[in-house]
């Protein structure tokens, strides 16, 4: 989830120069680190609370920081050998696509999905909930959305609501889950905490590299 509006922390935005080495220095593709790694990047179709693409997604992949893709490397290693693979929603994200999502949201007749993504929240109320803000830990890159897949069969395991899903049921601990979906989302949250991820209450699908390298910086520059 991103910081509220009210909480800004000094920053420097770091447009992509078209002449420049990509990734940047200091980034990789998490596929070149993490074996097996699957992509589902909701952000760069229409399949997300937006209802469209998001500027700045220019390809369906995935950048990290060095340091976080090492990370995600061990909890890869660590799952595969329980039998599943990480399947990655989103990691680095431009300020540009953070920006869309206030522009979105301060647009109170655009409610294309509320069905799907926030029945229960009057999209107005989305700042003070915190579920939008001007800046997102997903543009220092060193934070990811994930869920795991059965290695076996391919499929996502149950977590008790979607990726994405504003509202209560998709914070950890949630009572409006089953024992069984409990499970599922603690066997990610124990291996992404033991590599050194910390997680977010209200996201059963978010983690950030606890020592991140980029702690006050929001990139800008594309996924491509």
């Amino acid at each position: 989830m991103p910081f509220p509006l009210f909480f800004l922390l000094p920053f420097v935005l770091f447009p992509q120069n078209a002449s420049e080495k990509y990734p940047p220095e200091g980034f990789v593709y998490v596929h070149e680190m993490v074996p097996n790694v699957q992509y589902e990047i909701r952000y760069c179709g229409s399949n997300n609370f937006t209802g469209k693409p998001i500027p700045g997604y220019e390809n369906a992949t995935a950048l990290l920081t060095s340091e976080a893709a090492a990370a995600l490397q061990k909890v890869s290693q660590n799952l595969n050998e329980k039998g599943f693979l990480l399947k990655i929603f989103d990691a680095y994200r431009p300020q540009q696509a953070v920006d869309s999502f206030v522009e979105w949201a301060r647009n109170p007749a655009d409610t294309l999905t509320k069905r799907k993504f926030y029945p229960e929240i009057d999209k107005k109320n989305l700042f003070s909930l915190n579920y939008i803000a001007s800046r997102s830990g997903h543009s220092r890159g060193s934070t990811i959305d994930l869920t795991l897949l059965d290695k076996s069969t391919g499929k996502e395991l149950d977590m008790g609501s979607p990726y994405d899903f504003f509202g209560p049921v998709s914070h950890h601990g949630s009572p409006e889950i089953s024992a069984k979906q409990q499970k599922n989302r603690l066997l990610l949250k124990n291996a992404m905490e033991a590599a050194g991820f910390r997680a977010l209450q209200e996201e059963w699908w978010h983690y950030s590299l606890r020592n991140e390298p980029y702690p006050e910086t929001y990139f800008d520059f594309p996924v491509k």
